[in-house]
């Protein structure tokens, strides 16, 4: 018999100010509506604690960094234990001196840290000058037992990747969270905007389709110039789209946000219909593991 376990989870878009501990603090409070609406695995967006810093490179933007364990886990924590919830955070983590990571956080329900999870692709795009300040994650990609579920966390550029998707799902994760910064150039919107939004959905759907398992993207929104305590970048700011989905292990959008408000997304989770898509797609029992070898290559050049 398909295993009949469900349980719910609350996606955050939300809206970043100058001040981290104002975004903290209204942070803490979607979490805990959504708890209330009866999530319980919460997520919030990538870097969730400030504007989109990564839009300059500047020095003084490494203060933003904390250790993990941290003031932030710290708070978050106490609130997973009040709610009874698990959390995911995504946070700027100051790991040693001179050495920064993106790093998502899943706190389980007592408010301890079950899992740390170092984003593992780093970009380097206009506006997105994240190689400046975070090194690749070294933990390598990982599931991790709430209380609810297994999941796994990726974050943001990983996005693009289906290996990072697939290594995570076989082990055995049954939602795939994914806390992200990303948004429009205001100059290209009107060209490419659509289709950029639709490409960045679509290869997640296809993540949770080639898996058999639940893709949630939790995106912020709103028109950021990277104002940190009064620090701004000069030009047109990035308009992060929002658009944050549950996508069920069909591939099929079952919870969407708007483009432009701050919403909480709660979503359902069924295991027995991971069982039944992988059972009708059996891509796991059909994959070819003995003819995969060449994928750990940068390219095959032409001999």
């Amino acid at each position: 018999m398909a295993n009949s376990r469900k349980y719910k989870i609350g996606l955050v878009q939300m809206s970043m100010g100058p001040d981290p501990e104002a975004n903290l603090a209204t942070a803490i409070r979607h979490v805990r509506d959504a708890a209330k609406r009866g999530a319980q695995i919460v997520c919030l967006p990538e870097l969730f604690r400030a504007q989109y810093f990564c839009q300059r490179e500047d020095l003084r933007l490494f203060d933003l960094a904390e250790p993990i364990p941290g003031p932030s886990t710290q708070a978050l924590g106490e609130v997973a234990r009040e709610e009874r919830i698990s959390i995911v955070a995504s946070l700027f983590e100051r790991r040693a001196p001179g050495l920064y990571h993106n790093t998502a956080v899943t706190l389980d329900a007592e408010g301890k840290i079950a899992s740390v999870y170092r984003k593992m692709h780093i970009p380097d795009d206009p506006l997105y000058y994240e190689k400046y300040y975070f090194t690749p994650g070294d933990l390598g990609f990982r599931a991790v037992d709430t209380p609810q579920g297994r999941i796994g966390t990726l974050v943001c550029w990983d996005q693009w990747y289906p290996e990072g998707a697939r290594l995570t799902a076989m082990q055995g994760a049954e939602v795939l969270f994914y806390p992200t910064a990303i948004g429009w150039h205001p100059a290209e919107k009107e060209e490419f905007g659509t289709a950029q939004y639709e490409a960045w959905q679509t290869i997640q759907r296809a993540h949770a389709i080639a898996n058999g398992v639940y893709v949630a993207a939790v995106n912020r929104v709103g028109h950021e110039t990277g104002d940190v305590l009064g620090n701004r970048v000069e030009g047109p700011g990035l308009e992060f789209w929002g658009g944050s989905f549950l996508a069920d292990p069909f591939g099929r959008i079952i919870a969407k946000a708007s483009h432009m408000d701050e919403e909480i997304l709660i979503g359902e989770i069924d295991v027995a219909l991971m069982e039944e898509t992988r059972r009708n797609w059996p891509f796991l029992r059909d994959r070819r593991i003995d003819a995969y070898a060449p994928i750990t290559a940068r390219f095959l050049d032409p001999l």
